[in-house]
């Protein structure tokens, strides 16, 4: 491998990582949803840190809040795409957007879940 071959495969990579941070911010400026997480996520980390958790419940924490922002991500890009592909109503458009925005449901709830096994008996 030459020096300019390996020299374009790291500019392609960081380039990689810039349109992966840049979506990242996209997602947290125009979604309302992830907005609602920031403010939730932020919350929870401050209730973890003044509540003092174990690194095991940490690991929990943080892969719940990873879980539910990556999943809402994904439900926007799907709800976009479709979008994208057709303006008309059609049901598996609806389907499509519905089983995306279900599936954001039930990693939220697993989340709310987790969350509440942890804290609530350090509450009470």
């Amino acid at each position: 491998m030459g020096l300019q071959e390996n020299s374009n495969r790291n500019s392609s990579l960081v380039k990689s990582f810039g349109v992966a941070f840049y979506g990242i911010y996209t997602a947290a400026r125009t979604e309302r949803n992830i907005k609602i997480h920031l403010v939730i996520s932020t919350i929870t980390l401050l209730f973890g840190w003044k509540l003092a958790i174990s690194p095991v419940e940490w690991l929990f924490i943080l892969t719940a809040i990873s879980g539910t922002f990556t999943l809402e991500m994904v439900n926007s890009a799907i709800e976009r795409t479709v979008d994208l592909i057709t303006k008309e109503r059609h049901p598996l458009a609806k389907q499509a957007k519905d089983i995306a925005a279900g599936a954001v449901l039930v990693y939220s709830l697993f989340s709310v879940i987790v969350g509440a096994v942890i804290f609530l008996p350090k509450m009470f």
